[in-house]
């Protein structure tokens, strides 16, 4: 288990920058959701597996304090870069940790989000840390966003079409002990159940929309871990289907800014 936390770890290495440029901010709907379930402002929100902070910053005015927690040092960095340029806000803060192993008190927090990271987590002994760290009605909350982002049935296509031969090239050049794993999204609703930690648990299914160029769409699809991991593996051939992909996005965007709709599934759980 050690060794597929460190390969997990290991896959987001490099691309911080890139990630947090073209990535979707997290949608406000969260922050709404979760204090409405909550009953009040959470006094503290538990941001695990918080990449470069984008799933952080949605509650810098919304909690009294938000800790961010991201294993990546490259991730990690990205996120203490933009807190440093926004004058150190004492309320938030992010450091380095893994889910299982968060180092909070007993019983101190009253939200604990995962934006498109659980899956990357072992799930039971993740489970078991979240329970014991949240206060009784605390909540646990995992969302992810469906892939690709809606705006062009052929550059969804392409979008797919690209990022599953990448992750295909991605497994087939990395040696057994070095493969990252993830777990399934579609069974966090079924993990948080069977963990027998939460009274409550639900899947919710809302939207979002942000605007796209051309450009920005195309470095979203390049910035998916599988298309990273081939190519850093040597699959850089790949670029040249990203240099087709480009051309058509190119094409469909004509020279235009777009509203790119995200559709999201939020799995919780309430402690």
């Amino acid at each position: 288990m050690q060794d597929i936390r460190r390969n997990n770890v290991e896959r987001f290495k490099g691309f911080g920058t890139l990630y947090d440029q073209n990535r979707p901010a997290a949608p406000t709907e969260v922050v709404d959701i979760l204090t409405n379930y909550l009953g009040s402002k959470p006094r503290m929100v538990a941001d695990i597996g918080c990449g470069t902070g984008l799933s952080s910053w949605i509650w810098l005015n919304e909690a009294e304090r938000v800790i961010g927690v991201e294993p990546s040092d490259d991730m990690r960095a990205v996120a203490e870069s933009k807190w440093e340029a926004a004058g150190k806000p004492d309320h938030l803060r992010f450091v380095s940790g893994l889910s299982h192993e968060l180092g909070l008190p007993d019983g101190s927090v009253d939200i604990v989000t995962c934006s498109q990271s659980f899956h990357w987590m072992e799930p039971q002994s993740t489970l078991r840390e979240f329970a014991r760290v949240l206060r009784p009605g605390g909540i646990f909350a995992a969302y992810d966003c469906d892939w690709p982002p809606v705006i062009d049935w052929q550059l969804e296509q392409a979008y797919l079409q690209l990022n599953t031969e990448a992750d295909h090239r991605a497994a087939s050049l990395a040696l057994q002990e070095n493969q990252a794993h993830k777990w399934s999204k579609d069974g966090h609703l079924q993990q948080i159940k069977q963990s027998g930690l939460f009274r409550y648990s639900h899947e919710i299914v809302f939207h979002h929309r942000e605007t796209f160029d051309a450009d920005r769409y195309v470095n979203l699809a390049l910035s998916q871990g599988g298309l990273q991991t081939a190519v850093k593996l040597g699959a850089t051939d790949l670029l040249t289907v990203a240099d087709e992909f480009r051309q058509l996005a190119t094409r469909i965007f004509d020279g235009e800014s777009r509203q790119v709709l995200f559709s999201y599934r939020m799995r919780l759980g309430i402690v």
